[in-house]
């Protein structure tokens, strides 16, 4: 029920009773939130406002709330738009010079401060801080068949400037990062917002790290909702991988997630982006709504 103006008072004095050990818990904790999915191109404005409510509510609440934003969609309009032709090997796009070009105004001049803008619309203190600001790259290296593919500007972060960062939870704000990075020369690559993520996550020492999909969280049956799993054991994420079970695009998301773990983030939830408030409900109740992933 995302409408609690239908519930009784009693109800919703509960409703504020439950979340608060919570909130004592987790007041001056950073928590990373990896904003992607389908939700950010969803023609419904309230689809888009929703999860930034929960955003605001976090930061009201006292945690300290870091965002690294994705854009795929954003990005292959974009391109379009330009007439820059998009090149794939081995199904993997090529970001050649022109392109690396289009997607840096696209996630920092664009997407970035869309959603600043619609948390500046909920009363919160975004502050966009580009990726290349911050994030510190190397060229991706990627091998298919034996065969080392050149991906262009496609990078993979290995440093992350944690300094930027804290100033700006320690004056307040809540910083909006985009996924772009730059190599120890300066040139700009595109990488992968989910690794993104983890490395700042991780860098942060982050109490939790949320990752907002376009499933409920991870499913033994992507087709039946009641095949939810709960919790899982980073050790037990490869076997999972292994059989199937995690597939797809959600492969890179559970790789940085554990990766993130090992690296010293608490733990780290993935969450339906689409479903009311996930975010309030997986973090602020006892049951949650989506999967967590915690370290043995």
């Amino acid at each position: 029920m995302s409408d609690i103006s239908q519930l009784d008072v009693t109800t919703k004095a509960a409703v504020l009773l439950e979340a608060l050990p919570y909130i004592q818990r987790f007041r001056d904790a950073i928590f990373v939130v990896k904003y992607g999915g389908a939700f950010m191109d969803d023609a419904d404005p309230m689809v888009r406002t929703r999860v930034a409510t929960d955003i605001a509510f976090l930061h009201a609440a006292g945690i300290k709330v870091v965002v690294v934003h994705g854009g795929g969609k954003a990005i292959t309009r974009a391109l379009a738009e330009s007439n820059v032709q998009t090149r794939f090997e081995h199904g993997l796009r090529v970001t050649d010079a022109e392109s690396v070009k289009v997607v840096d105004h696209t996630l920092n001049k664009i997407v970035n401060l869309e959603i600043c803008e619609i948390l500046q619309a909920k009363n919160a203190r975004p502050l966009a801080i580009p990726g290349n600001n911050i994030l510190v790259c190397d060229k991706k290296q990627v091998v298919v068949d034996g065969e080392e593919l050149d991906l262009g500007f496609v990078g993979e972060t290995h440093t992350v400037k944690t300094k930027i960062i804290k100033k700006a939870l320690n004056d307040g704000y809540i910083p909006i990062i985009s996924p772009i990075a730059c190599d120890e020369d300066g040139q700009v690559y595109n990488t992968n917002a989910d690794a993104a993520a983890g490395r700042v996550a991780a860098a942060l020492r982050a109490r939790r790290l949320v990752y907002l999909c376009d499933v409920p969280g991870l499913m033994k049956d992507i087709n039946d909702p009641t095949s939810l799993i709960s919790s899982l054991n980073a050790d037990d994420v490869a076997g999972l991988v292994q059989d199937g079970t995690i597939n797809k695009g959600m492969i890179p998301k559970t790789d940085s997630a554990v990766k993130a773990l090992r690296s010293g983030v608490h733990r780290v939830h993935f969450i339906d982006g689409e479903q009311p408030h996930s975010l309030l409900l997986e973090i602020f109740t006892d049951k949650g709504v989506g999967t967590e992933i915690v370290n043995s």
